[in-house]
């Protein structure tokens, strides 16, 4: 593929490079010749060889998960991504712009759109699939290496497609299990006082409408699940770094950081609720 490709490009800037400096006039026939042939004619002709090379490996790249996979329920919204581990007792939790995998371990994706086109790309382990709304469409990665990498919204999508990313976590085996038997757990109620009333101002201001925080009140399925936000490498889909100062930022000043995004600005907050409600969200974890 990669051959056949690299000897098109060749030919079509060899023509454009001998049209630029061909000196005097062009003889009629040598310019057709070379623009039906070079131009014509050979990617016809490799385009094709190569397709039928191709054809016979279709395939093997729909051939079903290895028995025993992780699964892995991905959705594009308008702009971050809906994150859904299937258990294999069939219990299942759901979080948000992050993913984490086991090392040297298959994982499908099941991957859908809630709204437009999108495409789910981990440039450093594998191939970008297309999001398509009302159809499912499926990718299977086997993770070497532990890391943390980044994924992107390959296909333009609205405004805020460049800030549409996530954070791919590959961990050892056992602490992967161990991330995944606390993640399966309600919230931890809160302890200290100013975490305490950061619940309270949850709920008083209406976040619940649009996010879960299982072992809570707040069951909104309109935006990220934040049962263990605390826990999260970045906010806001990747775009910035977790911690109370990036966190207070998202929460009142939302359309600053990410223009178009839907979820409201809570500018009007006092410091004492903002800074309770940051430290109510930090300990979720």
């Amino acid at each position: 593929m990669s051959g056949g490709a690299v000897a098109i490009w060749l030919i079509v800037i060899g023509l454009a490079v001998y049209a630029i400096y061909q000196p005097g006039p062009h003889h009629p026939r040598t310019t057709k010749l070379l623009v039906i042939g070079g131009g014509a004619v050979f990617p016809t002709v490799v385009l094709t060889g190569l397709l039928c090379y191709s054809l016979p490996m279709l395939p093997d790249l729909q051939r079903p998960a290895p028995t025993g996979s992780l699964q892995i329920h991905v959705s594009g919204v308008l702009w971050w991504w809906r994150i859904e581990y299937i258990g294999e007792d069939g219990q299942t939790f759901a979080t948000a712009n992050e993913i984490r995998l086991p090392v040297d371990q298959p994982v499908e994706f099941k991957l859908h759109s809630e709204d437009v086109i999108h495409s789910f790309w981990i440039p450093s382990l594998g191939g970008k699939v297309d999001m398509i709304p009302g159809r499912q469409t499926r990718l299977q990665l086997h993770p070497t290496r532990v890391g943390t990498y980044r994924g992107a919204c390959a296909e333009f999508c609205g405004t805020a497609h460049a800030q549409m990313n996530f954070d791919v976590v590959v961990m050892p085996v056992d602490e992967f299990n161990d991330w995944l038997i606390a993640q399966r757990k309600d919230a931890k109620p809160p302890q200290e006082s100013v975490a305490i009333e950061g619940q309270r101002q949850f709920l008083k201001h209406g976040c619940s409408a649009c996010h879960t925080i299982r072992g809570t009140d707040a069951q909104g399925k309109v935006g990220p699940d934040l049962t263990h936000v605390g826990s999260r490498v970045s906010l806001g889909a990747g775009i910035l770094k977790n911690g109370p100062e990036n966190l207070a930022r998202w929460i009142t000043q939302t359309h600053k950081v990410k223009p178009g995004v839907e979820m409201p600005e809570f500018d009007s907050l006092s410091d004492d609720d903002l800074k309770s409600m940051v430290a109510y969200l930090e300990q979720l974890k």
